[in-house]
This record gives structure tokens, sequence and C-alpha cells, in this order.
């Protein structure tokens, strides 16, 4: 290295060289003022004396040689990735002594409270010879509590005695009882009546409702040919339930049985009428399958608010309610998707049944397998009871039948 390109290096490490266009400014060391320079390869130049003089490269083009080296050395140094900023994401704060209260004494409760439900029931009068049936209580009792305890039927005997000896049921079945009762389509009405009055202790706490629909596996399968493939094909079989939830505490406020098949959409009117006999719905949240004209009048005409998600080549030219709601789906996003999300509730009530009881059913028979999703959600219904019990303080004595 020769000395003008040791004193080049010195104003590079020293000085700050300014680049305009073509044209670099180097700033002299006398301080002075500065030097023009044009580091070209070929026709380099610099205004300072020494290279109007001799014509040779000066400090100062050396000087802005290196400087542009170690511009082009850190262009192709990898950049440190910079972390995204992390969301954090909004929680929810847990009353783990309630909580831990609710489970431990969940079983002993729930005897008691389906008991009181099962007292309701009137048993019909038999007549003529032959054995005498077990009353209809002890039967539905004895069918949800199996369904609660998720064994086999004759497994559960065991418990079922110890509710015989404690006086929830007056009479012992034997397991087969239990499978007769799951296959009696009498039994049906009883349990979605069940389901309802279930659900009455939470009026005053419930006005916001979602709705949606989830399957529940069964042990049959069935089979079609494939004209497409050219083979018999074959899946599992599935019953799905259609529910109506309230969004604070996941009680289910209504609920229809269907085959796998049933369209979601038609069934929103019937399940909001049966939630409205008994609470005051203020809003209702569900997925676009429900988006029909149908649906956002029937939801209009209770006074309620629709929080419907629209498909992507939806319209407001069928006006009416459908059209106001579209709009302010447009217009106001933001507060549309805050309610809107609300929805998701009803899945977390799907994922609390289905890890609880099982996401699958045992029945044979459609009667019967119809009856034990009806069971699973009656379970539900009395383990979110048993929880406010503790959570929020209701007094035990409310949640008695009226």
């Amino acid at each position: 290295m020769c000395e003008r390109e040791q004193r080049g290096l010195a104003i590079a490490n020293s000085s700050q060289l300014k680049r305009c266009g073509f044209v670099w400014q180097v700033p002299s060391e006398s301080g002075a003022g500065k030097y023009s320079v044009s580091p070209d390869e070929q026709q380099p130049y610099c205004s300072c004396l020494d290279f109007e003089t001799h014509g040779h490269i000066c400090k100062h083009i050396y000087a802005v040689r290196i400087t542009m080296a170690r511009l082009k050395l850190a262009e192709r140094a990898p950049q440190p990735t910079v972390p995204a900023e992390r969301v954090k994401r909004k929680t929810y704060s847990q009353k783990w002594p309630e909580y831990n209260a609710a489970q431990v004494n969940e079983k002993r409760h729930f005897q008691s409270l389906l008991h009181d439900l099962c007292q309701t029931i009137v048993s019909p009068v038999q007549t003529g010879r032959g054995q005498r049936a077990i009353p209809r209580c002890d039967a539905i009792f004895s069918a949800v509590f199996k369904v609660y305890s998720t064994v086999s039927a004759r497994r559960f005997m065991t418990d079922l005695a110890t509710s015989h000896e404690d006086g929830f049921i007056s009479k012992l079945p034997c397991y087969n009882s239990i499978f007769h009762a799951l296959e009696n389509p009498e039994l049906t009405p009883i349990l979605t009546n069940l389901i309802t009055k279930s659900a009455l202790p939470m009026r005053a706490i419930e006005s916001d409702f979602a709705v949606d629909s989830s399957g529940f596996c069964t042990c049959r399968f069935y089979r079609w040919f494939d004209q497409k493939y050219g083979g018999v094909r074959q899946a599992q079989d599935w019953v799905k339930a259609h529910i109506v939830v309230g969004v604070k505490t996941h009680i289910v406020t209504a609920v229809e049985i269907h085959e796998r098949n049933t369209n979601d959409c038609p069934l929103l009117p019937s399940l909001l009428k049966t939630t409205a006999e008994d609470f005051t719905v203020r809003e209702m949240s569900a997925d676009k399958q429900y988006a029909s004209q149908t649906n956002f009048e029937a939801i209009a005409s209770y006074g309620a608010t629709a929080f419907i998600d629209f498909k992507s080549n939806a319209s407001a030219r069928s006006g009416g309610a459908y059209a106001k709601a579209f709009h302010f789906f447009s217009l106001y996003k933001e507060e549309f998707f805050q309610s809107y999300h609300k929805r998701s509730n009803v899945e977390s009530a799907f994922s609390m049944c289905k890890r609880k009881f099982g996401d699958a059913v045992r029945s044979k028979t459609d009667v019967a397998m119809k009856n034990e999703v009806l069971c699973k959600f009656l379970c539900h219904n009395i383990c979110c009871l048993i929880s406010a019990m503790y959570e929020l303080g209701i007094d035990r004595n409310l949640l008695m039948p009226q």
C-alpha cells in the first residue's frame, strides 16, 4: 500500500464522504473546503492541487474508492432479521378455586339435579297383566346417568346401584332396560323438553346466542357405487345435531337431531322459536351457511340482530332485513365481527360435549342414536349449571325445575 493510499484510508476512516450523482464530495483534511472527486477507473478526477499538478491518483480518490468498496460489501452482507412484533393474545382469567370445586363436586350435584328434572316426568298408566315397567323417570335418569359415566351399561350398574341406595331412583333396573329406554321413540320429545328446562335458570344471564351443527359418528357404515371410479365405496355413518347456545355459559337452549345430510339453513327458524319462548334474544350469530332471507326475517321478527357472515357473491338486491344486514356488514366490518365472532362459543360447546361425553354413539338403531345424543346435551347442560353454581354464585335452589 503506497503512501497516498494509506492517507486515503485515513480520510475514509475519519471523514464523512458525500455522494452527489457521479461525483463525491471529500472534505479537506485542513478544513479549508471540499474536493470534487470522480472515482472512474478509466478517467479518474479530483479537484485537489496534487491531482491537477501530477495527474496521479491522489489520496481523495483512494478515499472514495475505499468507501465505495465498503458500501458494496455492506449490501452483500446478510441483513439481520428483525423479529416481527408479536401481538399479545387476549386471554381470560380462570377462577381456579371455583372451577376446581365445581369439578370435584360435579358428580354429586349431577345426580341431584338430574333427579329433580326427572321428577317432572309423568309415567304412563300401565294397565292389564304382565310385568310392571320401571317408572319413566327412573328409566330416563338411568339412561342419562349412563351416558354421563361414558362406560358400558354392564360396568355402569355399580354406579346405578349406588344411586338407588341414595334414593335417586325407586327401582334398580337391569342394564337391558337402559337399552330399551333409549330405543323408545316416546323419550325423544321428553329429552328435548328436559334440555329446554335445564337451560331456564340462565334466562337472566343469556341474551346473545349462536347456532351451528356438528356430527356424532356411529358404528354403522353406508355404501354407494362410485360411477367416476367404477367401484363400491363406504364411509362411516353419523347423526347431525343442530343446537343454539348462550355465548356466556355455553348452555344449550334448543336442539334438533337429524340425518347426516340435513341442511343447516332451514332449521334456524324452529331453533330460534324454541329459544325465544323462554329467552330474550338480542343477538344471533351464525356462519354463512345460515345466510338466507328467511333466516334474517325470522331473527328480525323477534327484535333481535342477526350477525351472519355473507358469501362472496352476496348483494343487497333482495331488500328487507337481508339488505340491512348486508349494508351493515359492508360498512361497519369491525363492529360486525366483534359480535359475529361470538359464534365461536357454539364450537366451544360442541367441543365441551364431545370431549367429556364422547364424539360417537354406541347405540345401533336410529331412535336410540338420536336419544343418546340428546342425553349428551342434557348432561352438558347440567354440567353448565353446576359450573354456574360455583363460578357465578347461583343459588342451588334456583336451579330447581318450576
